[in-house]
C-alpha cells in the first residue's frame, strides 16, 4: 500500500488512523509481524539513502550511522519478531482458594493511536525504535520526525508510506506549529524523546485528555573514575562515549568526577584517546560529526571558557565544527555545569573521594544514566544503592542501550516510563485483568446477604487465614 506522506493540515490524519484501528486493521499477529518485516526491508533496501540523509543532517559517518541508527532498529525488529508471540500470550494468575473453582489471567491489548515525537540527534533510531514496539503491540502509529534533521525527516516521510500500511501508519513533518497542533489531538499514548522543558509541555497537553505518556528526556550524566582501574583503557571508552555523534547523545558522559590525583593521571590519556580515535585531527577525520544547527553551536561555544582547555577548543563557525574538548579546573558552579551539555565538551571536576562524588551527584537532578570506572566492589555497591539514575554502567558508557532485555528510561527529571524489547510491548499495551468463574457451583452464596452468624464466621475465618 502506498500514499504520499501526510503533511498539514492535520485534521484528517488522526481520524484516519483511529478508523483503521477501530476496524481491527492492527489487531492480528500477522499484521503486526508484516509491519515489522516491512520496516526491516525499508531499512535494508534504502540504507545508503538513509545514511546520506544522516550525513547531511549531522555529518555522521556511514559506519556510525549504521551502528547507532539503522542497526539498532534492525536489532530491535529482529528481537521483537523472535519473541512477540510469546510476549502476547495471556499470563495465568493464581486464584485464592475461596474463589475456586475459577481462573484468572492477564492479557495485553493495544491502546489505540500512538503519537511518536522524535528528536534530531538520532533522528532515525529514536523515531523508528519506539514505533517497533507500538506496532508490535497492535497500535496505529503517527510518526513525527524532527524538523531539525530535515534530510532524514524527508527521507522517512517518503519511505514509510511505501512500506507500511497507510491505514494505520502515517508520517507528519513540520516544526513547532505542527507539533502544537498534534498535541491538541486526542491520542491513546504519546511517546516523546527530547528536552525536559518540552517534555513538560507534552505532559501538560496530554493531561487534557488523560493520555498516558512516555518521556525520554536527558540530564547531566556523570562518570566517576577512581585509581583501581586501567586509566588508559577507561579514558578511551569515556572519549568514545562522549564524542560519538559529536557529543549529541542523551546518555553520553556529561561530566567526569575524579580526585585531583586521578584526574592528573587520567587527563593525558583522554588527550591521547581523542587523537587516536580521530586520527590526530578531528576536523579532517571522516569519523567525527558536526553540530546540528547554529543555535546549538552558539550555545556550546559559550561554554568553552568554563575551564582550562587541555585538548580541543577549536571551532569553525562556517561548518559548525567543534573539536572534541576536555576542560580541566572546572568549578562546580561553572556555566558548563549548569545545563546538559549535549555536545563535545567534557568538563573534569575534582572531588575529594567517593563520598564527595556521591554527594555531588545526589545534589543534582537524577540523570538518565550514571557511569563508573572502579574495580572496588564497595564503591560499585555504594553507587548502586546511594544514587538514583535511569541506568548504571560499570566499565563502559552507553552500551546498556544495546541489551534488549534492559529497559531504557529515566527517573525524575530524566524521564518517565521505559521501552526496548518486551518493555516496549508493555508500554504500548494495556494489561487487562480477566476473571472466569462458572455459575455452578455457586460458592459465592457464602458471601451474599442476608448476613447470618454462620456467614459472619466464614468471612472472619477468611480474614484470619489471609492475615
Amino acid at each position: 500500500m502506498t500514499s504520499e506522506p501526510i503533511i498539514a493540515p492535520l485534521t484528517p490524519v488522526v481520524p484516519v488512523l483511529r478508523s483503521g484501528f477501530d476496524e481491527g486493521v492492527t489487531r492480528s499477529l500477522r499484521w503486526r509481524t508484516a509491519q515489522l518485516t516491512a520496516m526491516r526491508r525499508m531499512l535494508d533496501e534504502n540504507s545508503a539513502a538513509l545514511e546520506d540523509a544522516l550525513f547531511t543532517d549531522l555529518g555522521k559517518n556511514p559506519t556510525e550511522a549504521a551502528l547507532t541508527e539503522l542497526n539498532v532498529v534492525i536489532a530491535e525488529i529482529q528481537h521483537t519478531l523472535k519473541h512477540l508471540r510469546g510476549w502476547l500470550r495471556p499470563t495465568r494468575v493464581p486464584v485464592p482458594l475461596a474463589l475456586a473453582p475459577a481462573s484468572a489471567s492477564t492479557m495485553l491489548e493495544p491502546l489505540g493511536v500512538v503519537l511518536v515525537i522524535a528528536p534530531w540527534n538520532y533522528p532515525l533510531q529514536l523515531l523508528l525504535q519506539p514505533a517497533v514496539g507500538a506496532l508490535a503491540a497492535g497500535n496505529a502509529v503517527l510518526l513525527k520526525p524532527s524538523e531539525l534533521a530535515p534530510a532524514t525527516s524527508a527521507a522517512l516521510a517518503e519511505l514509510v508510506p511505501q512500506y507500511l500500511d497507510d491505514r494505520a501508519v502515517a508520517v507528519v513533518e513540520g516544526g513547532v506549529e505542527v507539533t502544537t497542533q498534534l498535541l491538541a489531538e486526542r491520542f491513546d499514548h504519546i511517546f516523546y524523546t527530547g528536552s525536559t522543558a518540552v517534555g513538560r509541555i507534552v505532559m501538560t497537553a496530554a493531561a487534557k485528555h488523560l493520555t498516558p505518556v512516555t518521556l525520554e528526556l536527558g540530564g547531566k550524566t556523570p562518570v566517576y573514575v577512581d585509581d583501581t582501574v586501567d586509566l588508559a583503557a577507561a579514558a578511551k571508552r569515556i572519549a568514545w562515549g562522549k564524542f560519538l555523534n559529536a557529543g549529541q547523545t542523551c546518555v553520553a558522559p556529561d561530566y567526569l568526577l575524579a580526585t585531583r590525583e586521578v584526574a592528573a593521571r587520567l587527563v593525558p590519556h583522554l588527550v591521547a584517546a581523542v587523537a587516536e580515535l580521530y586520527e590526530g585531527d578531528p576536523r579532517s577525520s571522516s569519523s567525527y560529526g558536526r553540530i546540528v544547527n547554529d543555535r546549538q553551536y552558539a550555545r556550546l561555544k559559550g561554554l568553552l571558557d568554563s575551564g582550562t582547555v587541555v585538548t580541543g577548543g577549536r571551532t569553525d563557525d562556517r561548518t559548525r565544527y567543534m573539536a572534541p574538548t576536555v576542560l580541566a579546573d572546572v568549578a562546580r558552579d561553572a556555566p558548563v555545569m549548569q545545563q546538559e551539555i549535549f555536545g563535545p565538551i567534557l568538563p573534569v571536576v575534582t572531588v575529594s573521594g567517593l563520598d564527595d562524588a556521591i554527594g555531588f551527584i545526589r545534589a543534582g537532578e537524577k540523570p538518565l544514566a550514571l557511569y563508573a570506572f572502579t574495580e572496588s566492589a564497595v564503591a560499585q555497591r555504594r553507587i548502586l544503592t546511594e544514587t538514583s539514575s535511569g541506568a548504571v554502567g560499570f566499565g563502559a558508557p552507553m552500551i546498556h542501550l544495546t541489551v534488549p532485555g534492559l529497559p531504557f528510561g529515566g527517573v525524575g527529571e530524566s524521564g518517565l516510563g521505559a521501552y526496548h524489547g518486551r518493555r516496549s510491548i508493555e508500554t504500548f499495551s494495556h494489561e487487562k485483568a480477566v476473571m472466569r468463574k462458572g455459575l455452578t457451583p455457586d460458592t459465592l452464596k457464602l458471601v451474599y446477604p442476608p448476613y447470618t452468624e454462620r456467614k459472619d464466621g466464614f468471612v472472619r475465618g477468611l480474614l484470619r487465614r489471609f492475615s
